[in-house]
């Protein structure tokens, strides 16, 4: 009703679109990631100002692209489990072809995918959620040239092993000293990525580099600092396709106002 309400006294909401899903809710594991509160914990702060859109589960043709049937078969063994790691899947697909549509989107997606391999995962990750996305825009014949900015405090190590090596897709995970080096990282790599053209900028939005997270290192700003960066580098260079989905972050006091930031400067 809130949202609603939104829409009706501002006349409508700010350009990025947010897909989610209720299941996304689901405490599925006992890990960090699925702990109750933590979707919540962003979706009561970011509800009343973006458009949502409902994604549908992955299919298993789309999951194959990056995975073996032996560790989708691994995945299907936990039913509860399965159905909302496809559905996290699905909703980086779907956040992946507003992007290229032109629409710039955010998946508020779990479990989080950057450890999934195509024969394994670990860290909280079961599917990988990015390498799904892309590899489904490659097959439609999008996306040959593709960045990927992993902003998790965790090396994407699943995502490097499964898009890593193929031409056409270049892969930062910036770890470089303290914020100001690390946000020159950032800023650095876009520029060499400008001299190379690309088609769409995607983004692992972990959260876990904050300050009162297990990182310790960004602040609240720094978020909407990235997220700027890169909405100027694919306005310039891709025809302004990008798009973000949830990683890590676990500092639930804060992890709404860090991804509202993000958000913020993406849009």
């Amino acid at each position: 009703m809130i949202r609603e309400v939104y829409l009706l006294v501002f006349g409508g909401w700010v350009g990025l679109k947010v897909v989610y899903h209720e299941l996304y809710r689901t405490v599925y594991a006992s890990d960090p990631a699925a702990e109750a509160g933590r979707i919540e914990s962003i979706y009561d702060v970011i509800a009343t100002y973006f458009e949502f859109v409902q994604p549908e589960p992955a299919s298993e043709e789309d999951i194959r692209r990056a995975h073996t049937q032996r560790h989708i078969d691994s995945i299907k063994a936990d039913k509860q489990l399965y159905k909302v790691a496809a559905l996290a899947a699905g909703g980086a697909v779907t956040a992946a072809e507003l992007a290229y549509g032109g629409e710039p989107a955010f998946g508020l997606i779990r479990p989080p995918g950057h450890h999934a391999s195509g024969d394994s995962c670990w860290g909280f990750c079961f599917f990988n959620n990015m390498a799904i996305a892309i590899l489904k825009l490659r097959s439609e014949g999008k996306a040959e040239k593709v960045f990927i900015l992993d902003i998790d405090l965790h090396f994407g190590d699943g995502t490097v092993n499964i898009l890593g090596g193929l031409p056409g897709i270049s892969i930062l995970n910036p770890n470089h000293g303290g914020r100001k080096e690390y946000l020159e990282e950032v800023s650095g790599q876009l520029k060499v990525e400008a001299s190379r053209g690309c088609d769409i900028v995607a983004v692992s939005a972990g959260f876990d580099e904050y300050v009162l997270d297990w990182g310790g290192r960004l602040k609240t700003e720094d978020y909407k600092t990235i997220a700027s960066m890169v909405k100027e580098f694919s306005d310039e260079n891709c025809s302004g396709r990008r798009f973000a989905i949830l990683e890590g972050g676990y500092y639930h006091r804060d992890l709404g106002k860090n991804v509202k930031a993000l958000l913020d400067g993406f849009a």
